[in-house]
This record gives structure tokens, C-alpha cells and sequence, in this order.
């Protein structure tokens, strides 16, 4: 198995944990919970600032003195939006689940100067990217025009049959205005479970070229390289991004391969 590709562990508890050390790079960490009903996860932050995701389920949160109450609410991840709560540095946090709560914890160095607070529904932006079977749909929770240190936090789904994070691209270098250096993660999931969907993760040199296929909670790391995705038919493609680099903005390069799809 590609040491790119990290598999969930378990059905309750701490199912995906992807730490900077696990995964030999410096920025992303990424977990996923499976809480069941009245259970409670609680945490500090450290030196790093925090955004939890509510993937699916209910569950009420603090962080420092902020009370959110309840939130989430999604039965699964392809109904609905997301409900998050973004953490700064030097805090302590806790989430306590009402239903059975699937929880994803993003995390990257920061600082304590943006204050906890929550991100709803109502707060997020979404746009379609694409055409035609390379059509996506994009849900930004934690956007680079939004305020953080170092997280940048996406969710995708791509219908069955299409593409995604296509063309190509990458973002490994520290070339700005050009091209940003982020590291990510994916986290999938797919409609029915069942299912199953393709990524690969390649660089020019082909240093890196690994073709993975994707099931449902699966996990993919990418330190750098080209990183498309392709759904198949009949089976809809979620997957979480999670980025961060020394630089908070994503800019991008294009496979020159296949820049022609841009162009056309």
C-alpha cells in the first residue's frame, strides 16, 4: 500500500490521525473522531490553531470562555453544509456529542491572535468549478480571505464519472506570486460507501508517482506534486481539504502536459 494513502482505523474514536511527524512534513495535521452520543473530546491547542469540522452528526463546543451550543446537524457529508469552529493558539476546547458525531480536526502552527469563533452555514461561500465531467462543487470553510494564521480548509464533491483537482496541479514551491508551497490532505468519503474512486500523486521528475484507489474514509497525503482525482460512475466523491504552507494563500501550477484542457 502507497504510504501516501492512510486508511481509518477502527469505528469509534480517533479513526484517521495524520500528524506532521506520521506524515514527514512540517504544517498539516489531521484527525478524524467518531463520537457516540454524550461523549467528549477536549483538547488544547498548543502552538497550533485548530479548525473542527463537523462532518456528521450534532454536538455543542467551547473554546476558552466561547460557548457555541449545538452544532452541525448533517446525516451525511453530500446533504447540506458543514458547521466549524475555528481555534486559535494557547487555547483549550472541547466538544461533547449529542448524536453519534463524526468530528475532523485541522490543524497547522498559528498564533493567538485571531479569537475563537464560530463558522455556520450562513458564513460559507460556494462556487462550482469546471465544466462538463470535470464539473465540481466547492464549499470554501476556512478560505484564505477568511481570518487564520496558517489553515486553509475546503469541501469538494464530485458526481460520479467526473474529475476533480483537474487538471493537474500542484503547489510545492515557494514561488509567490506564481505558486504558493501548501501541503494537504484529503479526506474521502463516497456515495453509496460502497463505493470507490482513483487519485494519484505525481511530480515532473517522477520522484513521486503513486496511483491510488480511494474507498470510503480514506485518507491521502500530499507533500508535493500533482494530486488529480477522478470520480467513478454511479459513485458521487466527497473529499476535505486540508492546507497549510509557510504562506497563506493558494496559488497554483498546472501540469504544462495538460495545460491545453485550460485553454480549451
Amino acid at each position: 500500500m502507497s504510504s501516501l494513502l492512510v486508511k481509518p482505523s477502527g469505528v469509534s474514536g480517533l479513526v484517521t490521525d495524520v500528524t506532521p511527524e506520521k506524515a514527514g512534513w512540517r504544517y498539516v495535521g489531521f484527525q478524524v473522531y467518531r463520537l457516540r452520543p454524550g461523549q467528549t473530546l477536549s483538547n488544547e491547542t498548543g502552538v497550533r490553531e485548530v479548525c473542527l469540522v463537523w462532518l456528521t452528526g450534532t454536538g455543542t463546543a467551547t473554546a476558552g470562555d466561547h460557548e457555541f451550543g449545538l452544532m452541525g446537524g448533517r446525516r451525511n457529508v453530500f446533504e447540506g453544509e458543514p458547521a466549524a469552529v475555528y481555534i486559535p493558539a494557547d487555547s483549550h476546547w472541547t466538544v461533547t456529542a449529542e448524536t453519534e458525531l463524526e468530528l475532523a480536526v485541522c490543524s497547522a502552527p498559528g498564533s493567538s491572535k485571531n479569537p475563537p469563533r464560530a463558522i455556520l452555514p450562513s458564513d460559507l461561500t460556494k462556487e462550482t468549478r469546471g465544466t462538463g465531467t470535470n464539473t465540481r462543487y466547492v464549499t470554501n470553510i476556512l478560505p484564505e480571505d477568511k481570518p487564520a494564521h496558517a489553515l486553509l480548509v475546503v469541501e469538494v464533491i464530485t458526481p460520479g464519472g467526473h474529475t476533480s483537482s483537474y487538471p493537474p496541479h500542484k503547489h510545492d514551491r515557494n514561488n509567490l506570486p506564481d505558486e504558493s508551497l501548501l501541503e494537504e490532505t484529503y479526506y474521502h468519503r463516497l456515495n453509496p460507501p460502497q463505493g470507490f474512486a482513483f487519485q494519484r500523486v505525481y511530480t515532473d521528475d517522477r520522484s513521486i508517482d503513486e496511483a491510488m484507489t480511494i474507498e470510503d474514509g480514506d485518507t491521502v497525503l500530499v507533500p508535493r506534486g500533482y494530486h488529480p482525482c477522478a470520480a467513478c460512475h454511479g459513485y458521487d466523491l466527497y473529499y476535505l481539504n486540508v492546507m497549510a504552507g509557510p504562506e497563506r494563500i493558494w496559488r497554483f501550477h498546472n501540469d504544462p502536459a495538460h495545460e491545453w484542457l485550460v485553454e480549451s
